[in-house]
């Protein structure tokens, strides 16, 4: 298998996985459950079916997209190394905006699913309708570069057929996501599947800026061999994971941190829920 093609579909996984994160993808994780959809009236298995295969359609529709790019790059004969050497570049680039340690991130979308379907339509269309936006991958919340460093990568196969299979695993990923909340048939339940959810949230994030500079390691060394050039995208890419694991640990620190009391911290008036909220999705939505 074409190591492009490889790299491709790694990406495309970590960025699916991560992805399910997003505000989009815990909605989905709260909204179409066993618990939810009894209470509506619908069957949990026909309802997440359909979410599958509107995920993988939606996987289908970015990865046509992909296929149209590869198409023009197979017309402008992009050689293998010359993509492999982009590929590297753009890794280095995406990880680092996952990792925020520069403070500058590429742009991000901020974008949720119209709940209201879920009390207007029958099972299989808000279903099927919900799993292609999240397949898709561009329309919802975009919370890592690595959505961006997938469609370039497909693209840069220079196959319309690879580029399409990159999108469809894409899709099939965000899609299977939904089979998470399988057992969630409680309020109990799902306050605790969304307490060990969350609790992932900051090590998939490690293991997909991870996955990105492993990407840009082996395509570097796939177009330049063993010398300088992959030696100094090795230690970049070392040097911005060791910078992301000190800047989790930094958070992670402030996280928990006894709150200040009267006596060490003046009050304050709060800026309120709204505003909580807004800020959060301002985060989730920045790759």
């Amino acid at each position: 298998m074409p190591v492009l093609l490889l790299l491709a579909l790694a990406v495309a996984v970590v960025a699916a996985a991560r992805s399910t994160w997003s505000p989009c993808g815990l909605s989905m994780l709260s909204s179409i459950t066993p618990l939810a959809e009894q209470g509506r009236g619908h069957r949990f298995r026909s309802t997440a079916t359909w979410f599958v295969v509107g995920a993988v359609l939606g996987g289908i529709t970015i990865g046509a997209a992909m296929a149209l790019a590869a198409s023009g790059a197979s017309a402008v004969g992009l050689s293998t190394s010359a993509a492999l050497a982009i590929l590297t570049v753009l890794a280095l680039v995406t990880a680092v905006s996952d990792s925020r340690i520069l403070g500058v991130t590429l742009p991000g979308h901020i974008r949720q699913v119209n709940e209201g379907w879920l009390n207007q339509y029958r099972s299989w269309v808000y279903g099927a309708g919900f799993g292609w936006q999240i397949g898709v991958g561009l329309s919802t919340f975009i919370v890592t570069a690595a959505v961006y460093l997938m469609v370039v990568a497909g693209a840069l196969t220079a196959s319309p057929a690879q580029a399409l299979l990159v999108g469809v695993i894409f899709g099939l990923v965000r899609g299977l996501a939904i089979l998470l909340g399988r057992s969630i048939t409680s309020p109990e339940a799902l306050i605790a599947f969304h307490r060990r959810f969350d609790a992932w949230r900051e090590p998939v994030r490690r293991a997909t800026i991870a996955v990105q500079l492993g990407v840009a390691i082996v395509a570097s060394v796939a177009v330049w061999g063993i010398g300088p050039i992959p030696v100094l995208v090795t230690l970049v890419s070392a040097a911005v994971a060791v910078a992301t694991l000190r800047t989790a640990s930094d958070l992670r620190s402030v996280i928990d941190a006894p709150a200040p009391t009267p006596d060490t911290a003046p009050l304050r008036p709060s800026r309120g829920l709204l505003g909580m909220d807004q800020r959060t999705l301002q985060a989730e939505s920045t790759p």
